[in-house]
């Protein structure tokens, strides 16, 4: 790889400062959105272009089973994939103990063409249908999480961690600057790494529940932002480790306390003009704003399963505690699954609140537009605005993951958009999870049905 250490982003070379680099991680999202890849000395990745790894890695599920999903005329085989690195995506990896970078990675098959159930690809694929179109797409999304104590008996329920009082983090106080202080240590770990890595964090938040945290990004182009939340995860998780408490992005990791979402802000701009598609030359609003509302109405049902992928996802979605439960649209109110904020006509955007926080950033945020663009397409009317408190109404989000799962396996339109190869490897896979769940006998079973039936 041929003057490798001149393309590096301007952050990965202030980091270095001049230090010998030790190690390259080569890394790549799976399904769940886990980091697998190699680390590599950095003198053998400076005299490499690519590296193998099995395209098993995909149909791989959470608890680390196997689905079915290869393709039939090769059977379970393991191909190699060839992954190229992207050095624009180049990173510290400033936890470890030497000096190391994260460099994401593209998957490709051996005939130089992208592998089409890898989330990076299958989010690229996505964004280059919009710039087919003349359309230039553009997300902020919204990370959600909770900072826990240690826990290692899946037995025992999540707790809150304790924060720097001494006492447990304290629910109910959304926006609390004295909550934020409490997680004070961790939170510098978060800003210091994330300047290392030359993330730009717009503000951190303390949400409604227990330990409960909210980071905000800067708009930009999907790809680049989806990039940046798989890197924030892993982040978030090591500064919580210096600290003695996990960080867990869990749909719903405490009983009664508010889950995590990983919610979608959507403009679109005209490519050639730059202006927001959204808002007409008199600042109303446009038939392609109400068409994306209609898209996200009409599909977001069969993309739930890909946006809200295991079975926890489902108890997010509870009445009155800060998710939603329909795809009512309205403007600034925060009870609808779909949300028009606040802005000047020029940023008019639409926010899609139904993502958990443990869907892989890629799928999320590819699912979310290609119900964008089937609006576009379909010229999807919305219902009318709603008005009121959507809590009120019925629910019309599958309530459970295998339910959902069946919408997504018959929504063809959808598959269309993601491609037809990782609708089917999805799907299989989420299925073998869904299938080992069901096989699990919980607390609340032997509790109430060994005496009692």
């Amino acid at each position: 790889m041929t003057n490798w250490m001149d393309r590096l982003p301007d952050a990965a070379h202030t980091y270095l400062n001049g230090n010998r680099l030790d190690e390259v991680e080569c890394i790549i999202s799976d399904l769940p959105g886990i980091a697998r890849g190699k680390a590599v000395p950095a003198s053998k990745f400076s005299r490499q272009d690519y590296f193998y790894l099995p395209d098993s890695i995909f149909y791989q599920t959470i608890t680390g089973d196997w689905g079915e999903a290869a393709p039939e005329d090769e059977g379970f085989i393991e191909r190699d994939m060839i992954l190229r690195p992207d050095m624009d995506t180049a990173s510290a990896a400033p936890w470890t103990g030497d000096w190391t970078l994260q460099v994401i990675h593209d998957a490709y098959n051996r005939n130089g063409e992208p592998v089409p159930y890898s989330p990076r690809n299958v989010l690229k694929r996505v964004v280059e249908m919009y710039r087919e179109r003349g359309l230039t797409p553009v997300v902020a999304p919204e990370m959600e999480f909770y900072l826990v104590a240690r826990n290692i008996d899946p037995g025992q329920e999540i707790k809150p961690m304790i924060g720097r009082s001494g006492r447990p983090a304290a629910a109910r106080q959304a926006y609390s600057m004295t909550a934020v202080d409490e997680f004070g240590p961790v939170i510098d770990d978060i800003y210091d790494f994330a300047e290392h890595q030359g993330f730009e964090i717009d503000g951190i938040t303390q949400e409604g529940g227990a330990g409960q945290l909210e980071i905000n990004l800067r708009h930009g182009d999907p790809v680049k932002l989806a990039d940046e939340v798989f890197y924030f995860k892993r982040l978030i998780r090591e500064a919580a480790l210096r600290h003695d408490c996990f960080a867990t992005f869990m749909a719903k990791p405490i009983p009664n306390e508010p889950g995590s979402a990983m919610h979608i802000h959507h403009s679109v701009l005209d490519a050639k003009t730059g202006k927001n598609i959204f808002t007409a030359e008199d600042d109303s609003t446009t038939d392609a704003f109400h068409h994306f509302i209609g898209g996200l109405q009409t599909h977001l049902p069969s993309a739930i399963a890909v946006m809200a992928p295991y079975v926890n996802s489902y108890r997010r979605y509870v009445k009155d505690h800060a998710a939603p439960i329909n795809l009512e649209w309205a403007r600034d109110n925060r009870t609808t699954g779909i949300r028009v904020p606040l802005s000047p006509p020029t940023a008019r955007r639409i926010e899609n609140r139904l993502g958990g926080m443990d869907c892989n950033p890629y799928l999320g945020i590819a699912a979310s537009l290609a119900c964008g663009i089937l609006g576009l397409e379909q010229k999807c009317a919305p219902s009318l605005e709603f008005k009121g408190d959507a809590y009120e109404g019925e629910g019309d989000i599958p309530p459970v993951l295998g339910q959902a799962l069946e919408l997504f396996d018959a929504a063809d339109d959808l598959h269309r958009i993601l491609g037809r190869e990782f609708a089917r490897v999805y799907g299989i896979v989420k299925r073998t999870e869904y299938e080992d769940f069901l096989q699990v006998i919980s607390p609340w079973e032997r509790e109430h049905l060994l005496l009692n039936v």
